[in-house]
């Protein structure tokens, strides 16, 4: 099938089009393209040319520009506000897809059709080696975002071990800034576990994906986190002080981290694999765009 959609999250992006479809992306002034990226199934073309049997929009203000005739599948990354929070797409007669269950949940979309296809991440490999005594950090923009991604309890993790921050922002606070998967990847994985102090947003990839390089995990119990980090992948709780005493116990215990990490990545390998992903949304394409 042809598939059209724009080049929202590189992470996500990244899965989807690893299927076995023609991916066409709206080149600028349209949309973003390919942006540098290496996808061998994906395209850039001018919006004006597309040709698709179906479309997957990311955000309202796409929905006017999917050329006429083209059916729309609508796909919600993030979580509500509030769980009272009317969904901009509710009451509508199309699919609406969500990336987790707790958005799914706490998303009011009256009754339009909502289906759930839990992220698929492109195993980067076993590449832990938790080396260094450090906790490492991905989050996007942690000044501006503030309390949703937890940047005010950073001061208190990093009270019991050094934090290493990775993402767009990290630099205001002393961290290394974004990185390219292939860089980023063998870096987490020097470090002795991952911390995932998010509040308040959707499931990000760059936990499943450390998951996936076979690191432990100490996160809050907050969103889709209890469901996506096993016990025996870490520690997960909304008691900080539950969480700091399981860092330190990590950091103290390179055997119990190599453990933890071994049944983070067995858990992320089974649920969150990339054949599944893409096995669900060959169902929906075929669907919609049949």
């Amino acid at each position: 099938m042809k598939v059209l959609l724009w080049h929202v999250h590189g992470s996500w992006t990244n899965a989807f089009v690893r299927g076995g479809h023609d991916y066409l992306l709206p080149a600028p002034p349209d949309g973003v393209g390919l942006a540098g990226r290496d996808w061998p199934a994906a395209r850039e073309v001018p919006l004006s040319e597309v040709e698709a049997d179906v479309a997957v929009v990311q955000r309202v203000e796409e929905l006017s520009r999917v050329p006429q005739g083209i059916p729309v599948i609508y796909l919600e990354h993030n979580t509500p506000a509030a769980p009272n929070q009317r969904h901009p797409m509710a009451d509508w007669p199309g699919l609406l897809v969500h990336v987790t269950h707790f958005n799914d949940l706490m998303w009011d979309c009256g009754t339009t059709r909502t289906v759930v296809v839990e992220h698929g991440v492109v195993d980067p490999g076993h590449l832990y080696t938790g080396e260094l005594d450090r906790a490492a950090v991905v989050v996007n923009e942690p000044v501006r975002r503030g309390r949703v991604v937890g940047t005010d309890l950073l001061a208190r993790f990093a009270s019991v071990a050094p934090l290493d921050l990775y993402g767009m922002g990290t630099e205001e606070l002393g961290g290394h800034g974004d990185h390219p998967l292939a860089e980023l990847h063998p870096e987490l994985g020097r470090r002795r576990l991952y911390l995932h102090p998010v509040r308040w947003t959707s499931l990000g990839l760059s936990l499943i994906e450390a998951m996936h390089l076979g690191m432990p995990v100490v996160a809050l119990a907050c969103t889709e986190a209890v469901r996506a980090v096993p016990p025996e992948a870490g520690v997960v709780s909304t008691d900080v002080d539950e969480l700091a005493r399981g860092m330190a116990a990590l950091i103290a215990d390179p055997a119990l981290a190599h453990e933890n990490g071994k049944h983070a990545r067995e858990f992320a390998l089974a649920r969150y694999g990339l054949d599944a992903f893409l096995r669900n949304w060959d169902r929906l394409l075929a669907e919609v765009g049949s």
